[in-house]
């Protein structure tokens, strides 16, 4: 009779709670996100469900900005807006049925406009983490995204309206670890092994029952000996496909090793070189020229950089994980405990450079942990830095924006409409109404007005089609909420990136219209 199965370790509530999100991003992405805390400004559709999509993973606490009270049309809009709140704060009602869905987050609410907190109390905003915006004129996201700019606090901008929505990322700097890269490629160091796996590979005997590392070690050294120009690594096509018919020259039948050998001639080679990405963040000032200032990233980056070009021979620190291998479990556990042992003596020198810099720097020695400069090595081939741009900056003369709106056969028409919800904004901001809601030919002239004049502030020969300002006018400031949901769950999304600082987010503006299911991202 066969032995039972081992009971898999008991999950707390928590991880129950976050189980599907957590093998996501990690049990240190969820603390990440369980610490932080966003301001919502405005309580629109697409704010209220880009907040849902916070509350319901677990976000530390949410407050609700909004002067305004509930009327009769929000409720036809707005799933998170009930009759029984009609006449009271908009943010205590938004603040109220979003905390219900996870008692586990912390609500607030402030009964005051973003106008009146800019003009009297703009530090409010400081202390976030992130703050989220929707639909504002542009008068007050200009001065809203301005104060954000001078404190450093980013800013996710949403747009809804009728089939069209936005959303723009306003980030000074954001510096990713764990970018998550579609195509991993594993880093084996076949052609550069170190001295612990040489010991290993040449000390193993190579049968059936080992890891696919090993044969193709075993056939690559023969595949070496047949080349006249001393090649270390097969270059090309013509080169891979020798060194597989190598390995099928001597496979038996049945052999899985040998079968995933051959298939892992395409990838095993090549990791462990500086990649481009990289290397820009090794030549950048913020890594050469460190200061008390300093993120500790950078600080991580340096010594990463010092260990990559004076301890290592230009190769980056060993990763130490390993691809499934068809083995005999002895043999595989052992092959990975020395990628695992490498990989942690590698960890090691890089923080104890860390720790010459903290101590150079007068910082303290925890500033960073052993398990950040682990992260940091393993993930070293994906870092990426983001710097974003100032929202304002498309309001002012730019080379950027100057083919994007010139080109728009290449964007379709979604560049013209990101352009029209912006003279939408400019339209609430000068006239005091919304385009469309009374007078819409009326309306459609003023909004062209706008838009025409905005074009020429910025040195641009272009014009937006009269067929998208009429569709501007046609909705009427309206907000429809299957467009709102799409948006604002791509913009929690994006909020959660840079929170858990893991996945790459939009750089900087994402486009959707919803007629034609078109979408683009575009870097303004």
């Amino acid at each position: 009779m066969s032995s039972p199965a081992p009971k898999s370790p008991e999950l707390s509530d928590k991880s129950k709670k976050y189980d599907r999100q957590i093998r996501l991003w990690g049990e240190h992405g969820q603390t990440l996100l369980e610490a932080a805390t966003i301001c919502l400004v405005n309580v629109t559709a697409v704010g209220c469900e880009t907040t849902k999509g916070l509350v319901l993973p677990g976000i530390g606490g949410f407050t609700v900005a909004d002067g305004s009270t509930v009327k009769e049309e929000d409720l036809g809009n707005n799933f998170f807006l009930d009759p029984s709140y009609l006449g009271k704060s908009k943010a205590l009602a938004c603040m109220q049925l979003l905390q219900e869905l996870n008692p586990d987050v912390n609500g607030d609410y402030v009964e005051e406009s973003a106008d009146y907190i800019l003009a009297n109390r703009p530090n409010f905003f400081d202390s976030f983490d992130l703050v989220i915006a929707s639909n504002l004129n542009e008068q007050t996201l200009l001065l809203l995204a301005e104060r954000l700019w001078e404190v450093n606090v980013p800013l996710i901008y949403c747009r809804s309206l009728g089939m069209l929505g936005t959303i723009r990322l306003q980030i000074r700097e954001h510096c990713i670890v764990e970018a998550h890269p579609d195509n991993r490629q594993f880093d084996l160091r076949l052609e550069h092994p170190f001295d612990a796996l040489r010991e290993h590979l040449e000390g193993t005997e190579v049968t059936s029952k080992v890891p696919w590392l090993l044969v193709l070690h075993k056939y690559l050294n023969v595949w070496q000996k047949q080349q006249t120009d001393g090649a270390q690594t097969p270059r090309n096509y013509k080169e891979k496909n020798q060194l597989r018919e190598v390995i099928r020259e001597e496979m038996k039948t049945d052999e899985e090793n040998h079968e995933e050998a051959i298939k892992a001639v395409n990838t095993a080679f090549g990791a462990g070189q500086v990649p481009k990405g990289l290397k820009a963040i090794f030549e950048d000032d913020a890594c050469e020229q460190l200061n008390k200032k300093s993120n500790v990233f950078w600080i991580m980056a340096k010594a990463l950089k010092h260990f990559v070009t004076h301890e290592n021979d230009g190769h980056l620190p060993l990763p130490g994980v390993l691809p499934d291998m068809t083995a005999n479990t002895d043999s595989y556990i052992a092959l990975q405990q020395v990628y695992r042992q490498q990989a942690l003596q590698d960890a090691d020198q890089v923080y104890h450079k860390c720790q010459d810099y903290l101590k150079q720097l007068a910082l303290p020695a925890d500033s960073i942990d052993e398990r950040s400069v682990r992260l940091i090595c393993r993930e070293a081939a994906g870092l990426t830095v983001i710097r974003g741009t100032r929202i304002a900056e498309e309001y002012e003369k730019s080379s950027r924006l100057l083919p994007l709106v010139e080109d728009n056969e290449m964007q379709g028409n979604l560049t013209a409409y990101n352009f029209a919800l912006r003279a939408y904004e400019r339209f609430l901001s000068e006239c005091g109404n919304i385009p469309g809601e009374c007078t819409v030919e009326q309306d459609i002239r003023r909004l062209k007005s706008i838009a025409a004049k905005m074009l020429s502030d910025l040195g641009m020969h272009a014009s937006i089609s009269d067929d998208v300002l009429h569709e501007i006018c046609r909705y009427g400031g309206a907000e429809l909420h299957a467009v709102s949901a799409f948006i604002g769950g791509c913009a929690a999304q994006e909020v959660i990136k840079i929170i858990t600082k893991q996945y790459k987010p939009i750089d900087n503006t994402f486009i959707y219209n919803a007629i034609t299911t078109e979408s683009v991202t575009l870097k303004l």
